[in-house]
């Protein structure tokens, strides 16, 4: 079980674990309360001294001018609880639901938010529980922060909403609540904004879909080298002086991961009389492709994690000035370009991946049987696969629209630009889904490809991911019902199954 302390830096790779649904114990250490309670003791000086600070003594948004009673200021903080969850849509994944509550508890013990410690012992209580606030995922512009999604989050806190089991079945809070043997708490001043200004559900989506972007990067290449194999490709794009002279690192990655995939190939020995003298692009341009889509993937998993260990609040509490900043860490534009930029990753890995497959079953360019059946004819083999996997790229061609590209004024105009990032973390979501499904067709395609030459051994890695294949879907000799078989591609690649098996037979490749 991972153990994480609150407040402090957390890494990638346990970000990333936690994403792919690790059990996490939170720690609410000794120096992460006093940083806790420092900030709390200037949000009590701030309010006794009575000078007007956003959202602590005035109203929100646009009624920022209202001026609020010291009486009133625990009020205020339920009333924006209860009026801003109104989200819209389905509730989220848990694993992605665990993940912001997280990131959110996180926030929180940085020290500069100014909640009361037994605020965070009570969400930490409610973590480990299993029980996850039940929150529709749509509604979010990401300024000031995912409010809608994170407002559903924090009302069990005052007794309000729903919470989901550990097995899925949703209750009223107050049934859940006395089922755990917790109570509601009453706000202070601070405390609502404090649990709803930051991105958390954007980044927490966002870091799900890149965890499984760690596997797919590497997978992309796995099934690339099958697909070489397969059609008896020239190996000589991926020497290592062709990326020396052009030294982008994904592209150098993705080289050498190719190279050790391939490492003892009979086919290459095989090549060497060949007439052959050039592969289509899709087979010899994939250090530059899928090392370019390594680079994206690198940019946005930094972006990720840096807002992960991140304080997003407005206002912000400084005690060591005894101060508090009114200014704009909630908006989620620093992860929504990165993930725009990552769902256009995704067209690359999805674009050629189609590629090859298409010139797998195409006779002509692969001199293979067509569509790869034995009996051309009277068996149509996979020939509709490879309409899925079109189907599947043209559809990410949309979701690799900037959402952030896109705002819209809200709030009577006081908040005026917007990021979009809850949006283009839904988007990247799916967009990843689709590339997994479109690398599950390939590497299907490519291993039936390989029954048409399999005297010759493979590559190392090439081979073990052909025999991994071989261990779950037989040989497709006449035509047969196959969605199961391409959906249960889709879940060996989502896994990261594909990749353990491979790695496990010819060395750690590169992300």
């Amino acid at each position: 079980m991972l153990r994480v302390q609150l407040g402090e830096d957390l890494s990638a790779e346990t970000l990333a674990a936690v994403a792919r649904g690790e059990q996490v114990k939170l720690i609410f250490g000794r120096e992460a309360q006093q940083r806790v309670k420092r900030a709390r003791a200037t949000v009590d000086a701030i309010v006794k001294r009575g000078a007007p600070v956003y959202g602590v003594n005035t109203g929100f948004g646009a009624l920022a001018k209202e001026r609020i009673s010291p009486e009133d200021t625990g009020t205020l903080q339920s009333n924006l609880l209860l009026s801003h969850a109104v989200g819209v849509g389905p509730d989220m994944p848990a694993v992605e639901k665990r993940l912001s509550l997280m990131l959110r508890i996180h926030s929180l013990c940085r020290g500069v938010s100014g909640v009361r410690p037994q605020m965070v012992r009570w969400f930490v209580d409610l973590f480990h529980s299993g029980w996850l606030p039940h929150m529709p995922e749509q509604g979010s512009v990401g300024a000031c922060g995912d409010l809608a999604p994170l407002a559903h989050q924090a009302l069990p806190v005052i007794g309000a909403g729903k919470l989901v089991s550990p097995k899925g079945k949703v209750m009223s809070t107050r049934a859940a609540l006395k089922k755990l043997g917790m109570e509601p708490m009453e706000l202070a001043a601070k405390e609502g904004i404090g649990l709803i200004n930051g991105v958390q559900v954007s980044n927490a989506i966002g870091l799900v879909a890149w965890a499984r972007l760690l596997d797919l990067s590497v997978t992309a290449d796995i099934a690339g080298a099958l697909s070489v194999e397969a059609l008896m490709g020239s190996h000589s794009p991926f020497d290592k002086r062709v990326t020396d002279v052009r030294p982008h690192p994904g592209a150098q990655r993705t080289s050498a991961n190719l190279r050790q995939l391939l490492k003892n190939s009979g086919v290459r020995k095989a090549h060497s009389a060949c007439e052959r003298v050039q592969d289509p692009y899709s087979f010899r341009c994939m250090p530059q492709v899928h090392g370019a889509a390594k680079d994206a993937l690198t940019f946005v998993g930094e972006a990720l994690v840096r807002e992960a260990n991140s304080a997003t609040d407005n206002p912000l509490v400084f005690p060591a000035r005894g101060d508090s900043i009114s200014a704009g860490n909630f908006h989620g534009q620093p992860i929504a370009l990165p993930m725009d930029f990552a769902a256009n990753a995704l067209c690359s890995w999805g674009n050629i991946s189609e590629r090859r497959v298409s010139t797998l079953i195409h006779p002509s360019m692969s001199e293979l049987p067509a569509f790869l059946t034995p009996k051309p004819g009277l068996s149509s083999g996979l020939m509709i696969p490879q309409v899925v996997a079109a189907a599947l790229v043209s559809e990410n061609k949309t979701h690799a629209h900037p959402a952030s590209s896109d705002t819209v004024t809200t709030s009577a105009d006081q908040e005026d630009h917007v990021s979009m990032a809850n949006f283009a973390a839904r988007k990247l979501r799916q967009a990843t889904l689709n590339a997994e499904r479109v690398l599950g067709i390939e590497l299907y395609t490519a291993a039936q490809g390989r029954e048409f030459n399999k005297e010759l051994k493979a590559g190392v890695g090439a081979q073990a991911a052909y025999e991994f294949i071989r261990k779950h879907i037989k040989p497709l000799k006449h035509d047969r019902f196959m969605a199961d078989e391409l959906d249960q591609m889709t879940e060996l690649v989502g896994s990261g199954a594909i990749r353990k098996a491979v790695e496990k037979a010819c060395g750690k490749l590169r992300v």
